[in-house]
């Protein structure tokens, strides 16, 4: 079977699932909406890396290929705002969260197949946001006033058609700056002056630096071409972001598709609100990895559908440890079989539906069911290699189970603990079980379980 036949998203733009393939032979393109680096980011901005993540791995399996892009947002004001509050250079503050940034997708499994293999930043590519608005300009899609450049809405009729809303409902919903140089209401910059307190670069119309929707237009376009496949994002960029790179991309390239599909997951909501810096309910995820498993936190940004909201909380971390333990306990048990992971059809057929990593997660869970069942080595090895396969294409189940169950622990703890539950088997033999009691009690206090299995009696730690 064809990948076009396979592959089926939902695309933003048509309202419907539509049969994926590239626009020609090769290597398909894609543009995921990367981070503003003033801070460290919450668990919400992780869950479009992870997710997206897991699409970029299987269009390199499905095409043998792909050219992935996510950029970085290191010229903002809020990034301005930062660097004059701490009194230290633009760079300094960016530089700082950016490493950040990558060393906390890499902690959640965005690493390898699943990370962006083009990291564009802003400041990068000035002369091409140059040259765009030049050309939007010249083709009477953009105007200049008061030292700013702006984007005319009314010259392009095809504006709201990516987020559904007439141009009067856009404008009532958003926050949107109504000034004296603009000719529209809607009309959103392009470029703005910036005084000798903010950065800026020399451009035909002064010194200034760029608006937000431009940055990822131009480097898009520098990356991945006039028109790439698939602009993914979280759905709160659908507009205005994502509308008005619609538009200023399309008429900076004579009307032709800016991106085929376009993919925004859905929000993460936090103590009955979505998660946001605005509201103050966040969870920063350079905070989250230190205090829980990071395998754990990656499952939990996989366990819902992407397009649905994720409703985040200590119960669900919890869950998601408990989860992986039984699996790693799985693997723990067949340890002594070899096998190779071999990725299942019924796995690969739940991403093609549109990234169904929810039914991808109650499919490892059914195998590794079966595993625990498997009575031959003929069956163990191969509900071992599905169990394998199936956590590699989603990020799961890499390391060893031994590596898992020590988490946050030496080995010379491990050796204390295995100590006690020897001596506690000891203590049963000779039917001392007050003595087998209070050890395990001892060992509860200190969160380890005991748990009896036909191998023996094994332990887990409850948390990291």
């Amino acid at each position: 079977m064809s990948p076009s036949n396979t592959l089926h998203l939902y695309n933003t733009l048509s309202r419907r699932t539509e049969p994926f393939a590239p626009l020609s032979p090769g290597c398909p393109t894609m543009y995921v909406c990367g981070p503003t680096v003033y801070n460290y980011v919450h668990i919400g901005n992780a869950r479009g890396p992870v997710v997206f993540g897991v699409l970029a791995a299987l269009l390199r399996r499905r095409y043998g290929g792909l050219r992935y892009a996510r950029n970085i947002t290191d010229v903002d004001d809020k990034i301005n705002a930062a660097a004059k509050e701490l009194g230290t250079p633009i760079a300094a503050i960016t530089d700082k969260y950016a490493d950040a940034y990558r060393e906390d997708m890499a902690a959640l499994g965005v690493a390898g197949d699943f990370a962006p293999d083009i990291e564009p930043a802003a400041t990068a590519h000035m002369p091409q946001m140059i040259a765009m608005i030049e050309r939007l300009i010249a083709d009477g899609h953009a105007y200049a006033a008061e030292g700013h450049v702006l984007f005319s809405v009314a010259s392009f009729p095809g504006y709201g058609k990516l987020s559904r809303r007439d141009t009067d409902e856009m404008l009532a919903g958003a926050r949107v700056e109504v000034a004296p140089y603009k000719r529209d209401p809607g009309d959103f910059v392009l470029w703005k002056p910036s005084t000798d307190d903010l950065p800026g670069w020399d451009s035909p119309w002064g010194r200034g630096r760029p608006g937000w929707h431009i940055e990822c237009s131009a480097m898009a376009e520098a990356h991945l071409g006039e028109t790439i496949d698939i602009h993914a994002g979280g759905v709160d960029l659908q507009f205005p972001h994502h509308e008005n790179e619609v538009a200023q991309s399309e008429c900076a390239h004579g009307g032709r598709p800016f991106a085929r599909f376009w993919l925004h997951n859905g929000m993460l909501n936090f103590g009955g609100a979505k998660m946001a810096k605005s509201v103050g309910n966040i969870q920063r995820v350079h905070d989250l990895v230190k205090a829980h498993p990071p395998e754990a936190l990656r499952y939990a940004l996989l366990s819902a559908h992407y397009r649905q909201p994720l409703e985040w909380s200590d119960g669900l971390i919890e869950q998601c440890v408990r989860t992986l333990d039984r699996l790693y306990g799985t693997l723990r048990d067949l340890a002594d079989v070899e096998a190779e992971p071999a990725t299942p059809a019924s796995i690969e057929a739940a991403l093609d539906d549109d990234l169904n990593t929810p039914a991808a997660l109650a499919e490892i869970a059914r195998i590794a069911g079966e595993a625990r069942k498997a009575a031959s080595t003929e069956d163990k090895t191969a509900l071992k290699a599905q169990l394998l396969g199936a956590g590699k294409v989603l990020g799961l189940l890499q390391q060893s189970p031994a590596d898992w169950f020590a988490r946050g622990a030496s080995g010379d703890d491990d050796a204390r603990i295995q100590a006690l539950v020897d001596e506690r088997n000891e203590a049963k033999k000779s039917r001392d079980f007050a003595r087998a009691d209070a050890i395990r009690q001892q060992l509860a206090d200190e969160g380890i379980l005991l748990e009896d299995t036909p191998q023996g009696v094994r332990w887990v730690r409850k948390r990291a």
